[in-house]
């Protein structure tokens, strides 16, 4: 199949601002696809079929793939493939079939009109995602470059930036870069009050820490402060034990079966933002919990199943690696989890009572993998001394799957 597809990146200053093989691929298409606003951009005397992007986009999306083999041109906002249309056709056109040409995306223009370096910038687009998962990247001295939603987004994510000890962060705000019309707003978080945005707008945040506010890492072993819970909460020596063998890699799906409070899941979605987790739990206001925490704590897009396990485990998406912190005992719980995991997943169950410790062996002897134990103990007040005060001891297996 010939390139039959153009996906052509177009700035504010419209088709004067078309390098000459955009505008030829332009010229020459016979079906024009883009927003309002850019279709607006073309001679009124353009007769060309025009497809204006439908709400679910995904419309609009099938439309171009049924012209499959005709010459379309789709108009897009700065550099297609930087959060743009570009990136979601790809996922369903092969590249081969397509043409993209970028101009420069939003988070260019403001690295150049602020005299940031790109590569040492944390990027995200809230167009399509919670804004409370821009927080994990909150920690003194970041640089961060934000394409809002539309004009309320600002004023949320000064919001969010105070309630979480950054109310003193510097925040700029651009409108229309590189257009005639272009406006920038700056201010500080805690006193942001602009409120005559328009909807296409990017914000650029230089972080800082009010004097009191408490630093989270992002390293596995958060306090377990941090969480809010009943007392089902993987304690913190555990539970950075728990994620070194779970092991998170970049792109990864974790299952945490029997979630409590969320805190493993929760930690392996910190250790990168691209790492993805579901929580598996029955109790209700545990899920509450979960909900709470992952949003406390940067990762809201963690996906939350209310249900008891194995049952609940049918129809998820296969897994990279599983953590069982409570239930082991359950029936065919091992099992399922087991047949779910591909060769090189990585299993890694934590044991507390007589009963599960008994089934983690019976199932080390078949499958190997390790066994350690786990005894903490923490220094606490015995009368007017210190002395020291055990956890109780965990049994851990850890094991990856092998053909």
């Amino acid at each position: 199949m010939h390139k039959w597809l153009s996906v052509v990146g177009i700035g504010e200053d419209g088709l004067s601002g078309l390098s000459e093989i955009a505008r030829s691929l332009l010229d020459r298409s016979k079906i024009i696809v883009g927003g309002a606003r850019h279709l607006a951009m073309l001679p009124t005397e353009d007769t060309r079929e025009r497809l204006v992007w439908a709400s679910p986009l995904q419309t609009t999306v099938d439309s171009i793939i049924s012209r499959r083999g005709e010459t379309v041109c789709v108009l897009a906002s700065g550099d297609p493939m930087c959060h743009g249309i570009g990136v979601t056709l790809s996922r369903r056109i092969p590249i081969s079939e397509m043409t993209v040409i970028p101009a420069a995306s939003a988070f260019s223009l403001a690295c150049a009109r602020l005299g940031w370096p790109l590569a040492d910038v944390e990027t995200f687009s809230l167009t399509n995602r919670p804004i409370a998962s821009i927080a994990l990247a909150f920690s003194p001295g970041a640089r961060l470059l934000v394409l809002s939603a539309d004009r309320h987004t600002p004023g949320k994510v000064a919001e969010l930036l105070t309630q979480r000890g950054f109310g003193s962060s510097l925040m700029t705000v651009f409108e229309r870069m590189g257009s005639e019309a272009e406006r920038r707003l700056d201010g500080v978080a805690a006193a942001w009050n602009a409120a005559d945005l328009v909807d296409l707008n990017t914000i650029a945040i230089a972080v800082t820490a009010d004097r009191e506010t408490l630093l989270i890492p992002r390293t596995s072993g958060l306090p377990d402060a941090a969480y809010r819970h009943d007392g089902q909460l993987t304690k913190r020596e555990v539970r950075a034990v728990t994620l070194s063998a779970l092991a998170p890699i970049p792109g990864e799906l974790l299952w945490d079966v029997g979630a409590g409070c969320g805190s493993i899941a929760i930690e392996w979605m910190r250790s990168h933002r691209s790492c993805r987790a579901i929580a598996i739990e029955r109790h209700p206001t545990r899920l509450e919990y979960i909900a709470e925490n992952a949003s406390n704590l940067g990762v809201p897009e963690l996906k939350i199943v209310a249900g008891d396990a194995p049952e609940a485990l049918a129809n998820l998406p296969p897994p990279d690696a599983i953590f069982i912190g409570g239930g082991v005992t359950a029936e065919a719980l091992l099992e399922t989890c087991w047949k779910a995991l591909g060769e090189g997943g990585r299993l890694v169950v934590n044991a507390v009572t007589i009963e599960s410790e008994m089934k983690v062996l019976q199932w080390h002897n078949i499958y190997g993998g390790e066994l350690i134990r786990i005894g903490i103990q923490r220094a606490g007040a015995i009368g007017s001394f210190l002395g020291w005060k055990p956890l109780a001891p965990i049994t851990q297996w850890a094991v990856v799957k092998t053909s």
